[in-house]
């Protein structure tokens, strides 16, 4: 009795799992590369839009000093031999009236404790600790993305539990926004093509993240927040 020879599309079913499997990973690494891309682009046009801005004040400079030899010799003056060879009525304001020196910041020493505590909630719920501390080389991407889902979904619910946070900036993403003069630096950081005093107009590349309230758990004296997860023994 002879055997029964496999069809061709019993002998292509093992090829088409392995293709799907490949042109998924294929299309997720294209995904990040995408977005990688546009966030790029939008920085471009970003700055390309700041230059153009320019492009009539420099036009305007460029025919004028042509025209005018005194405008030319006070163009001179200000970028050749400097602001303080300019007359006293023609110097900028803020050549005229030099900012006060600000006092230097003093720096403190941060307690590490809450961090700590914080680092071991996001361990005993998430396994953040156990996942950084792996080394992911010889795995699969599709591997890394089910255990960075078991990851994100501890973690997000440490900091549902014990931080609420929110936006710093309330508008979307890619909206123009303007920075008002005495706006906070550590809340809000321009970024790109930064010339001149504030304000500043631009795109909302990213809204920030604050930390409205903190309610991590009350630790005793006696234990230590170094341990962020205990060795654990089977008997």
């Amino acid at each position: 009795m002879t055997e029964q020879t496999p069809s061709i599309a019993e002998r292509i079913k093992p090829m088409q799992a392995r293709l799907k499997v490949l042109l998924r990973s294929a299309w997720e690494r294209l995904k990040i590369w995408l977005r990688v891309a546009w966030r790029w682009l939008r920085l471009a046009a970003d700055k390309t839009w700041i230059v153009l801005k320019r492009m009539p004040i420099a036009t305007y400079s460029f025919a004028r000093a042509l025209a005018d030899a005194r405008y030319a010799r006070l163009l001179t003056d200000l970028y050749v031999d400097g602001v303080s060879s300019l007359p006293s009525s023609a110097r900028p304001a803020a050549a005229r009236a030099a900012p006060l020196p600000q006092p230097a910041a003093k720096l403190s020493e941060a307690p590490p404790d809450s961090a700590l505590v914080l680092l071991g909630l996001l361990q005993q719920q998430g396994r953040f600790v156990d996942f950084l501390q792996e080394d992911i080389t010889s795995y699969s991407d599709r591997e890394i993305g089910a255990a960075a889902r078991v990851v994100h979904q501890g973690c997000h619910k440490v900091l549902t539990d014990y931080v609420d946070i929110a936006p710093v900036r309330t508008e979307a993403e890619g909206s123009r926004v303007t920075l008002a003069r005495g706006f906070d630096p550590s809340a809000v950081r321009p970024i790109g093509n930064v010339v001149g005093e504030p304000p500043f107009t631009g795109s909302l590349v990213h809204r920030g993240w604050r930390a409205d309230e903190v309610r991590l758990p009350k630790v005793t004296g006696s234990r230590d927040v170094s341990i962020l997860a205990p060795a654990e023994v089977e008997l």
